[in-house]
C-alpha cells in the first residue's frame, strides 16, 4: 500500500525474512493466512477480515468477507470459516479447533463461535465499536480460549487503507 519504491522492496525483505524464521505452526504463521485471505476481500471491495480454521496444525478452513458478493448481512468471514469447517469435519462442534481472524468478531460471530463451541480464538486488531467485547466477554463459550493482538497494526492497517480508499473514490 505504500508508493512503490526502496522503502517498500525493504520493508518486503524484512517480511519475507521474518516469515522464514516462523514456526510452520506458529500462531502469527496461521494468523498471516488469515491476513491473505483479508487482502483478498480487500481486493473485491470488502470490508478486509479474513478467518482460517486450524484443526490438528492443519487449516481446514479459509474465508474472508463475502457480504457484498452474496448480497448477505451474515456472509462475514468468521461464519463462512464456521462452516466450511464443519462441513469438513463433519461436526457442527469445533471444539479442538482453533480460528485466526484479523478482527475481533462481531457480537452475531461472537455467538456463533459460541454455538460452534470453537476451542481457541486468535484476532489481530481489536474492533472498539462492534466487537463481542464491547458488549460482553461472556458471549463465547465458557470454555472458548481468546487471545488478541497478533498482526494487530497490519490488520487495523489494512482495514484503514480501505476505508481511507473507499472515502476517496
Amino acid at each position: 500500500m505504500g508508493s512503490g519504491g526502496q522503502a517498500d522492496n525493504a520493508d518486503s525483505e524484512n517480511k519475507q525474512n521474518t516469515l522464514m524464521s516462523l514456526s510452520v505452526y506458529s500462531p502469527e504463521r496461521f494468523m498471516l493466512e488469515a491476513y491473505k485471505q483479508a487482502q483478498l476481500a480487500f481486493e473485491k471491495g470488502e470490508i478486509p477480515i479474513g478467518a482460517v480454521v486450524v484443526a490438528n496444525n492443519r487449516i481446514i478452513a479459509r474465508a474472508h468477507n463475502q457480504v457484498e458478493l452474496l448480497n448477505d448481512a451474515t456472509a462475514h468471514a468468521e461464519m463462512l470459516a464456521i462452516t466450511a469447517a464443519a462441513e469438513y469435519l463433519g461436526n457442527k462442534y469445533l471444539k479442538d479447533c482453533t480460528m485466526y481472524v484479523t478482527l475481533e468478531p462481531c457480537v452475531m460471530c461472537a455467538g456463533a463461535l459460541h454455538w460452534a463451541q470453537i476451542g481457541t480464538i486468535y484476532y489481530g486488531a481489536s474492533d472498539l465499536k462492534r466487537g463481542f467485547t464491547m458488549i460482553s466477554n461472556n458471549l463465547l463459550h465458557p470454555k472458548t480460549k481468546v487471545n488478541t493482538g497478533i498482526m494487530a497494526e497490519e490488520c487495523q492497517a489494512l482495514l484503514e487503507g480501505f476505508f481511507t480508499k473507499l472515502r476517496n473514490e
